[in-house]
């Protein structure tokens, strides 16, 4: 019976990600995204009890990735394409599914948000196939990546900063994050992962600064520190890569 649990968080994950989807769709992103760091948190917990209960399986790990492809690739992807529509003045046709509207209205420009979708599902499978990938990822985490995209309107929200929301509306500054984001999640860039062999600092010192700072910056910059973190985790990593050259 054990052998099912991570199974059944792994599905939470996914329904946390689908509900967030719906919820994305529709613009409210605040919901979206509290569904997606539900979502990412079954998405970490299922792999710690899988673990635990030491039940891993080839289902669990195709099951997960199916999940993350929801969770933390669509709704990235369709909050991209709501940002990017929320920066032009044609109408945006997830507001009007019928067959008609869509011919005439069809945006072609946020739809460039969507190749975050596309780039975390690719992602996903090279990581499937990848046995390297134990103690270091190959590119950003698609959860991290999600966490990064979802962001953007929580800083909007939450900020009261008319200086970073002048600069997260600009369809350049959103075209920049959406390579970006497809580029890093791809990348050959080997990014620590937050995994602990053992507890002692020397060994994981890297990944103790990283957490220190990641919860100051939090305190400080709240929702603007995540893009913050998620830049500082890559060039963390490669100054942590380059020391072992």
């Amino acid at each position: 019976m054990k052998k099912y649990i991570p199974n059944a968080i792994t599905l939470l994950n996914l329904l946390s990600g689908s509900i967030a989807a719906i919820f994305a769709v529709n613009g409210h992103f605040v919901s979206a995204a509290l569904f997606v760091f539900l979502g990412i948190f079954f998405d970490f917990f299922d792999g710690l009890v899988a673990r635990k209960l030491n039940v891993q399986s080839a289902l669990g790990l195709q099951l997960d990735s199916l999940a993350d492809v929801v969770t933390s690739g669509l709704v990235p992807g369709i909050v991209m394409y709501k940002l990017l529509a929320l920066t032009t003045d044609a109408p945006d046709v997830t507001s009007d599914w019928n067959v008609d509207s869509f011919k005439l209205n069809i945006m072609l420009f946020p739809i460039i948000g969507l190749l975050i979708t596309l780039a975390s599902a690719y992602r996903l499978a090279k990581f499937n196939i990848d046995e390297d990938q134990q103690s270091y990822f190959k590119g950003l985490p698609t959860p991290a990546n999600a966490l990064l995209i979802v962001s953007l309107p929580l800083i909007i929200e939450f900020q009261n900063s008319d200086a970073m929301n002048a600069i997260i509306l600009n369809k350049w500054f959103l075209i920049v994050v959406t390579l970006f984001s497809c580029y890093i999640l791809n990348s050959n860039i080997k990014l620590f992962a937050l995994k602990f062999e053992t507890y002692g600092f020397k060994a994981n010192a890297t990944r103790y600064i990283f957490i220190i700072l990641s919860v100051i910056l939090l305190i400080i910059l709240q929702f603007a520190a995540i893009p913050v973190i998620i830049l500082f985790y890559i060039i963390l990593s490669a100054l942590d890569n380059a020391s072992i050259k």
